[in-house]
């Protein structure tokens, strides 16, 4: 018996604007319209545009990126009415296969501008900067960080059912008393923004609710999944999601070819346009039978791997880098961890901007080595030694070379 031809259930055009392609949105609302529909336990292919809807351009300036227009993102692929899903049940969502696509072999990671996004280490890095990576087969270089050629570990940034009414109207109560509250000095969540929304097929009545109401995708939420950024969610992965709505309303996109843990400078993944393979099952009554919260998945069978001895690892506790002590701070102690590393490898000649771009795309180990021991939690950051064409380790001779320069924006 021959092969079934897998069906493409969703085809986007990347030569027109992400925001004229019905395929696509940019909110999460329960009102999107459908995209498709797919079977309970059927296999197909869906194509996804970059996360920025093609904003982003293989070039030597991160003008880009400095620029990016934030409000128009992610676009995501969807949503999917899955048959015979209703609210209570959970999606079991496998990844068969991710893949860029043959017209576009490329993809890019930047660091945002401090002042249009941010990121992690944007007090010391504000400016905006980029790396365009170049794919051969399971491998990546880059024009613009020399010296290193790794196996990416394919997968999705952002996967999730649609929210109910209920549920995304606890997700705006919460993050507005949020801002509402702070005294941080800088934005700490983004409420629903009208400007750029789309909201695929819809029409203009109920656009213009998606847009008053529609919850941005920038952050993962519990009940739901959405823009996680698990590195480890590739080919052979199962994610088991709760369903919230009558047919599901699955959404997927902002594929990545590499991500380092903690994607620590916001673009920070390879970030690509291009085609995945799904099978989606329903667990019928599964979010009562598991108890179910906040999604759960399985990683799969296919990712790079290094020897416990092949990671240089950098430590980083609840102290800043201005000396101030923190009470058990793992965010504080990771970035304690990233600065060590930084420092480490300029020693060769890399500029700290790429660096940062590194470390967000590659493929280092973030771990929590230690939250007992009061004030300091303490964060790992383990660097693969072997992703570089030169030895990093400590024993290892130290010789500054020339290592160019990542695309940087003008002032």
């Amino acid at each position: 018996m021959g092969l079934t031809e897998i069906r493409t259930a969703v085809k986007v055009d990347l030569k027109k604007p992400a925001d004229q392609q019905p395929v696509l949105h940019n909110r999460w609302h329960p009102d999107v319209p459908f995209t498709a529909k797919v079977k309970d336990g059927e296999v197909f292919k869906v194509e996804c545009v970059d996360w920025t809807g093609g904003q982003i351009g293989n070039n030597d300036s991160a003008d880009d990126v400095k620029n990016i227009d934030l409000t128009k993102i992610h676009y995501l692929s969807g949503p999917f009415e899955v048959e015979g899903a209703e609210p209570g049940d959970v999606l079991v969502v496998e990844i068969q296969d991710v893949q860029p696509f043959q017209e576009q072999p490329w993809g890019f990671t930047g660091v945002f501008d401090k002042d249009n996004g941010g990121g992690f280490l944007d007090e010391l890095y504000p400016n905006a900067a980029k790396a365009i990576w170049d794919f051969e087969g399971i491998f990546c270089s880059s024009r613009h960080i020399p010296h290193l050629r790794f196996p990416g570990q394919i997968h999705p940034g952002i996967l999730g059912c649609a929210p109910s009414a209920e549920i995304l109207a606890e997700w705006n109560r919460r993050e507005a008393h949020l801002i509402s509250t702070t005294e941080l000095k800088r934005i700490v969540a983004l409420p629903p923004q009208p400007q750029n929304v789309h909201a695929g097929s819809a029409s203009d009545e109920v656009k213009e609710k998606v847009g008053k109401e529609g919850a941005r995708t920038i952050p993962g939420r519990p009940e739901h999944g959405g823009n996680c950024d698990i590195k480890n969610l590739g080919r052979g992965s199962k994610v088991f999601l709760p369903i919230h709505v009558p047919g599901a309303k699955f959404s997927i996109g902002d594929l990545h070819f590499s991500q380092g843990d903690g994607e620590i400078s916001f673009c920070g993944a390879i970030e690509m346009a291009g085609v995945i393979t799904l099978k989606l099952s329903v667990m019928q009554s599964g979010m009562k039978d598991l108890d179910m919260k906040s999604p759960l998945f399985l990683p799969g069978p296919v990712e790079p791997h290094y020897g416990p001895s092949k990671y240089l690892t950098f430590e980083g506790f609840s102290v800043d880098d201005k000396g101030v002590q923190h009470y058990m701070d793992a965010t504080v102690a990771y970035r304690q961890a990233t600065l060590r590393c930084i420092e480490y490898l300029r020693r060769y000649g890399y500029s700290d901007y790429q660096v940062y771009l590194m470390l967000s795309c590659a493929p280092i180990q973030g771990h929590v080595a230690g939250l007992v021991d009061i004030p300091n939690a303490c964060m790992t950051l383990g660097v693969p030694m072997d992703i570089f064409d030169f030895d990093i380790s400590p024993t290892g001779p130290v010789e500054k070379m020339e290592m160019g320069a990542c695309a940087v924006a003008n002032k």
